[in-house]
């Protein structure tokens, strides 16, 4: 029966997918398959990286961690979010009126797909709906981090 309703919903999702992408450019659409590929696949990514110090809700650990959910430095600063989640961080950084000064090591090892796939999580995520992060977005970013 559990097998069944896994089913169901999964042709659900699909058919979703599909209808959606009939409708002009459907790649930002949070309906669409790809979309939604990159935000499970995020999500997995975001438990194993970034869960363990910003919480599974994105709330943050204290003064230590800072939070992603509901975060200024997460709204108005794309391209600088895209190169800490590979790169990491050192120095202050303030976070909806709180200074954070713990470093966050960064995650070299992960593709530029990997980094689309969290920032695809994160960032349509806890009241947000930005859509799809393409790796095509995130590889030019990730080019120009090295270069500061």
């Amino acid at each position: 029966m559990r097998i069944q309703i896994h089913y169901i919903i999964l042709m659900m999702l699909v058919g979703v997918g599909l209808l959606n992408c009939t409708r002009g450019d459907s790649s930002k659409h949070t309906g669409s398959v790809k979309y939604q590929q990159y935000y499970v696949q995020g999500e997995e990514l975001y438990k194993s990286y970034c869960a363990n110090c910003h919480q599974l809700d994105g709330s943050g650990l204290g003064r230590v961690y800072p939070p992603l959910s509901k975060s200024d430095f997460i709204e108005q600063n794309f391209e600088e979010v895209i190169c800490i989640i590979k790169y990491g961080r050192s120095g202050e950084l303030w976070v909806n009126g709180t200074m954070y000064n713990q470093p966050m090591k960064g995650n070299p090892a992960l593709t530029d797909l990997e980094v689309a796939e969290i920032a695809t999580y994160i960032y349509n995520t806890w009241n947000t709906q930005r859509g799809i992060v393409e790796v095509g977005e995130v590889t030019p970013i990730l080019a120009g981090c090295a270069e500061k």
